[in-house]
């Protein structure tokens, strides 16, 4: 599940209100165990990822870095070489 967390930071266009919330989804399926949780568990998962999602937003608009924004896509194809020469 962690390989699904992806850096949103410094990127252009900068990362998306959903990119935050699912990398927020990820983690907290991620610590809890939980791929769904059960519905005595469920207020406390919904609100778990909200506030992980709130304290993202808050950590992503505060940093700062003298180094030029990356590429998406240039990244992915990266990413993909990388994988493509695991798995090969």
């Amino acid at each position: 599940m962690c390989r699904n967390i992806r850096v949103l930071y410094n990127f252009e266009p900068p990362a998306t209100d959903d990119e935050v919330r699912a990398a927020s989804l990820q983690y907290v399926r991620k610590i809890s165990g939980f791929t769904k949780p059960s519905q005595a568990n469920e207020q406390a998962f919904a609100c778990a990822v909200d506030e992980v999602e709130a304290a993202s937003k808050r950590l992503l608009r505060s940093l700062v870095t003298n180094a030029a924004p990356k590429d998406r896509e240039r990244e992915a194809e990266r990413a993909r070489a990388r994988s493509a020469q695991r798995f090969a």
